[in-house]
């Protein structure tokens, strides 16, 4: 038996490969198939199930490319209500593949349609549970993802009580020594106390995790319900992708129309990737400068609606067939207007604005300081005395919150998302807008 574990740091998104006699089992798998097409190949084996522990609302699965190419079957919750031919793996289900056997457990909380994929080795014993978004290292996914998307809703409440029950009722219930592996690590916007850890046993979870540790279902809720983090705005429209079944990667992202500078239409939102000091030294009227990084696609998906249509920018052609891959795992490469390579062309260009951080120190009340953290972030710290408090997410819809009688100082906690900021007010004051950038580590 082989059990891989592939793993995106973009996303925190952990999915697997199971192995037994040459037959495979794919788990929530990520948008792009190729990686799970060759490891099967490496080993010699055969994918025949494809099994998705929820309609996702963080990522774009790639199980129904993956089987429409291998003839592998589908096995979702009935609950689901899939748009794809599928099979219903509820409670009572199991798949036999070689000498083990995977199977079905309900678990609501994160979703009405939740399951848990236990594995059952060749003698009997429960060795692995696939906990997809139910139960991660050190924390259970949040309730608050269904109450208006996805074939089931239900409010926050609902599925908190469900959770308390999927876990007193049947995580508890499993040995000590069987092995979780979660659909999510530390970084992922599914939970709010994940480990970075990328696996556990169920003993570790009953020992450390809070969730195992409230017997009473009211406080229970309470506390899980309590202090998520934001929803980005894609969130829900992923869920419905995934409830249809996307289309093929590879095609998808060959679609995206490759273009020049002057096929560019004004007013058109453009996503400019590039390093802060190239976007600095000169960018095109309307652009955020959301930089390549580790969570590129989370920020696009926060800042950036479904429905909205953005150009794509990168510094070279490498880098902009990167971030067309990371746009399509969220499913927004439709949203590509059109990518590029940065060229001023015939196009105005317009420049950050630099400070002189001793300057800025020793007179903060020349300046509005805007704190673009999440509100979280700003609860635990609070870095300088008089801000406004507006999270990235949320800065487009409520930037006319910011007073424009003075230059504007924007920061978050490291510097990636105050570019972001920074570009997104500028356009809109007259007055210089200043990113204080990798600066804020100094205070």
């Amino acid at each position: 038996m082989i059990i891989e574990q592939l793993y995106d740091k973009g996303l925190a998104h952990g999915s697997y490969v199971i192995i037994s006699q040459g037959k495979a089992a794919v788990i929530d798998p990520a948008r792009d198939p190729q990686p799970y097409f060759d490891f099967v190949k490496q080993n010699n084996a055969q994918i025949v199930a494809v099994i998705e522990t929820h309609p996702h609302a963080d990522f774009v699965s790639s199980h129904l490319e993956i089987a429409q190419k291998t003839g592998a079957t589908i096995y979702v919750s009935q609950l689901l209500g899939a748009e794809y031919k599928h099979e219903s793996f509820d409670d009572g289900a199991v798949i036999s593949l070689g000498e083990i056997t995977l199977k079905a457990m309900n678990t609501p909380g994160h979703s009405p349609d939740s399951i848990c994929v236990l594995l059952i080795d060749k003698d009997g014993n429960e060795h692995a549970l696939f906990s997809g978004d139910t139960l991660f290292v050190g924390d259970v996914g949040r309730p608050d993802l269904r109450e208006n998307v996805g074939n089931s809703t239900a409010l926050r409440q609902e599925l908190a009580r469900s959770m308390f029950h999927s876990v007193n009722n049947k995580l508890k219930k499993l040995n000590d020594e069987v092995l979780v592996y979660p659909a999510h690590g530390a970084g992922s916007l599914c939970g709010k106390n994940l480990s970075s850890d990328l696996y556990s046993t169920i003993g570790r979870e009953k020992q450390t995790n809070y969730a195992f540790q409230i017997n009473s279902e009211s406080e229970f809720i309470e506390a899980l319900i309590a202090d998520q983090p934001f929803i980005p705005k894609y969130f829900g429209h992923d869920v419905t992708m995934n409830k249809a079944g996307a289309k093929n990667f590879e095609e998808s992202i060959s679609n995206v129309p490759r273009i020049s500078v002057n096929q560019m239409e004004d007013g058109i939102l453009i996503i400019d990737a590039r390093p802060q000091v190239d976007f600095r030294k000169g960018h095109f009227e309307n652009s955020i400068n959301l930089m390549d990084g580790g969570k590129f696609e989370t920020w696009l998906g926060s800042i950036v609606s479904p429905n909205e249509q953005f150009y794509l920018i990168a510094e070279d052609d490498n880098k902009l067939e990167l971030i067309i891959r990371k746009t399509a795992k969220i499913g927004y490469e439709n949203a590509i207007k059109g990518a590029l390579i940065f060229n001023s062309g015939d196009k105005k260009l317009f420049t950050g604005n630099e400070f002189t951080l001793d300057y800025f120190k020793n007179n903060q009340n020349n300046f509005t300081i805007v704190d673009i953290r999440n509100n979280a972030e700003m609860a635990s710290k609070k870095i300088f005395e008089n801000t406004i408090e507006i999270p990235l997410p949320e800065l487009r819809e409520r930037i006319g919150e910011i007073p424009l009688d003075k230059p504007i100082m924007v920061h978050c906690a490291g510097g990636y998302r105050s570019a972001a900021g920074a570009s997104i007010i500028q356009p809109l004051s007259a007055l210089p807008v200043y990113d204080l950038s990798e600066a804020v580590l100094t205070f």
